[in-house]
């Protein structure tokens, strides 16, 4: 048997009947680690020493036959801004090369009560900042499907481990697509839940009304299990909403036939979309028509400017939020200043990367007197346009579905000196995180070179059961989620 290969559904029902051990489980996954990172530098920090001490406790409490939870013995991977005590959380930066989370996330806490043994923290674009995983300081993660191409970002590394079959399930952060888009470009699916539903305590923030941490994942009914398990009310975050968690799994077994499913007018991008991958969407929209769902045409007018508004707001966001790194109390601190001043300037040019820096610029600029009204508040009220054109196609559909990316995986170092035409990468996942919906990304296809493609669906506020239901029944029919790529 190749434990790799199993899901968390079976890997928690053999360890819960004994029939392996968890042990067993998490040694596989720091093998097929250690076999694979190398190459692709998915993992920036592993922990060998600690899983399989944490897989012999649960070892332990199988054969004493106590209950165990949802997750009992599954290995998972988490992105390196979420944090897990006493484990290094460096958000792939060098300002924080050296940092030792003291608590764990709200998110990693309730994993780890429902069985789940944490075996490494994950590669990502530094500080969640990118749409490729090459902005990070600790080397570009690669595409297992073609390694000479970008996997995603900025959650690359999250979504790799799941391609990899090193875990069955990883964590990762979404600011404007960072987990959809590296799902979609790596053949497995990703789900952004209703900002809200999961905390954000514990993800090192980057621009807080868009952060939500979600998962990856092969089985849908991992997802479900995984949503189910990290969503709730806490206390520590005021924005996480208390409301019921809904029986996700539940979904898994309703048929999508009557479903009203949206195609937006609007995101043909002028002939900017690759054949290919409008191709795949349209048979995608056949595969849900055959099943039974109804598919209509719904309009975003102003999802035009949905890029310019989140180039203004996440920017703005994070030269607030990133204001807290400067090297005095905690992190790198450089060691040529010649006084305090000259100390804040060196330990946040040279700790953090081009990217961040041009965000941070770019955020300070549109706060800052006189282009505040010009630009923040600006687009914060085109924002709200945004999210009454969602509220309106609501009103005519239960779901939308769009391309994930306009084009499959690119190579590295094709746009990373263009941050306008790497920006475009996320062009239809970022209407989602200003308007607050849950987004899941599927596999739905191959382009001619053999690179995955990824169709996303779009639900209306704390309807993510829905998401669950329709991937389900899509990849229950068409089985795109089975495809991997060559060790």
């Amino acid at each position: 048997m190749n434990l790799n290969e199993l899901s968390a559904a079976e890997i928690s029902a053999g360890v819960k009947s004994r029939k392996f051990r968890a042990k067993e489980v998490v040694q596989a996954s720091l093998s097929a680690i250690e076999k694979s990172n190398k190459e692709l530098n998915t993992y920036l920090t592993v922990l060998p020493e600690q899983s399989l001490k944490e897989a012999e406790a649960v070892d332990k409490l199988a054969d004493e036959k106590k209950p165990l939870g949802p997750l009992a013995g599954v290995p998972i991977a988490i992105k390196d801004n979420i944090m897990v005590r006493s484990v290094r959380t460096t958000c792939a930066s060098k300002i924080l090369g050296n940092y030792k989370a003291p608590y764990d996330a709200f998110v990693t806490g309730k994993l780890r009560s429902a069985g789940a043994i944490v075996v490494g923290k994950t590669n990502l674009d530094e500080f969640a900042m990118g749409s490729s995983t090459e902005f990070s300081a600790f080397g570009v993660t690669k595409n297992p499907w073609d390694r000479s191409r970008i996997p995603g970002g900025s959650s690359g590394g999250s979504a790799v481990a799941v391609a990899t079959r090193t875990v069955p399930i990883s964590l990762g952060s979404d600011t404007g697509g960072s987990i959809r888009q590296p799902a979609g470009l790596c053949g497995v699916l990703g789900l952004k839940p209703t900002y809200g539903r999961v905390s954000r305590y514990g993800l090192v923030a980057f621009a807080s009304s868009l952060d939500q941490i979600g998962g990856f994942s092969h089985s849908v009914e991992d997802m479900a299990t995984l949503l189910g398990i990290i969503s709730g009310k806490d206390p520590n975050d005021s924005t996480s909403v208390d409301k019921p968690i809904p029986d996700f799994g539940a979904e898994l077994a309703k048929p999508i036939k009557g479903l009203r499913i949206g195609l937006v007018k609007e995101y043909s991008l002028g002939g900017g979309l690759d054949p290919e991958v409008e191709k795949a969407i349209k048979v995608t929209a056949d595969v849900l028509k055959k099943l039974g769902a109804e598919i209509k045409e719904v309009s975003l007018p102003n999802s035009e400017y949905a890029l310019a508004v989140y180039y203004i707001i996440a920017p703005s966001e994070a030269s607030s939020n990133l204001a807290r790194f400067d090297g005095m109390r905690y992190g790198f601190r450089d060691s040529g200043a010649a006084n305090l001043i000259e100390q804040y300037g060196l330990n946040r040019d040279d700790g953090f990367g081009p990217e961040v820096k041009r965000r941070i610029m770019i955020g300070t600029y549109a706060l800052s007197a006189g282009y505040y009204d010009a630009y923040y508040a600006k687009a914060q009220k085109v924002r709200t346009l945004i999210k009454r054109d969602f509220e309106a196609a609501f009103q005519k559909v239960d779901l939308i579905l769009t391309p994930v990316s306009p084009t499959p995986a690119f190579k590295i170092g094709e746009k990373s000196d263009d941050p306008l035409t790497m920006y475009l990468s996320d062009i239809f996942t970022i209407p989602s995180n200003l308007a607050g919906i849950p987004g899941i990304s599927v596999p739905c296809g191959f382009s001619s070179q053999g690179l995955p493609i990824g169709a996303q669906f779009y639900a209306n506020h704390f309807q993510d059961g829905l998401l669950i239901r329709v991937a389900q029944s899509f990849l229950k029919e068409t089985g795109w989620n089975q495809k991997r790529p060559k060790a």
